[in-house]
């Protein structure tokens, strides 16, 4: 997948530097530019033991662009209304310098493939107020009311996901 004139690719992880990888990304995006407190940034379903699903973002060298990941099953189910067949998308981040080029978006398509393959129906997320239009030109729609997650507004909006 290229946008612009920088050729990235964005998949599953593979192995612990691409994990590395993703929580630099976050930190970077979410604990600096945003100010989140890093013990909120990362939970368990970081644990190299959980059966979360991180995706990266990759230029041809290695690059880290940005990150997003699907919790899935009983993980998912607090954040889902206990639909287990409804994936939550979350901690997407794209790195400052790669902000425009489609990275964000390639990012979510990745993670509703992985929802896909696990057999689930619609993907839910949680987004920042002011990324409210992105998430709708992806065909994701707002439902319930307005909510504070680490001091920042957010709203709760949600995808059924046709077969690709």
């Amino acid at each position: 997948m290229t946008a612009g004139t920088t050729p990235y690719t964005a998949r599953r992880t593979r192995d612990e530097a691409d994990r590395a990888a993703c929580f630099q990304v976050r930190k970077d995006v979410f604990v600096g530019e945003q100010g989140v407190p890093e013990d909120l940034e990362y939970d368990a379903y970081d644990r190299p033991e959980a059966t979360t699903v991180h995706v990266i973002a990759v230029t041809e060298d290695g690059t880290a662009l940005g990150t997003g990941r699907l919790l899935h099953g009983e993980a998912a189910a607090g954040k889902t209304g206990g639909d287990l067949t409804v994936g939550s998308l979350g901690r997407l981040a794209v790195s400052g310098s790669a902000r425009g080029l489609g990275v964000g978006a390639a990012l979510v398509r990745a993670v509703e493939d992985e929802a896909r393959a696990l057999g689930l129906t619609a993907v839910d997320l949680h987004a920042q107020t002011h990324a409210l239009g992105f998430y709708e030109r992806l065909g994701y729609q707002v439902y319930g009311p307005e909510f504070q997650d680490a001091g920042i507004a957010h709203r709760a909006m949600r995808r059924t996901l046709a077969e690709r």
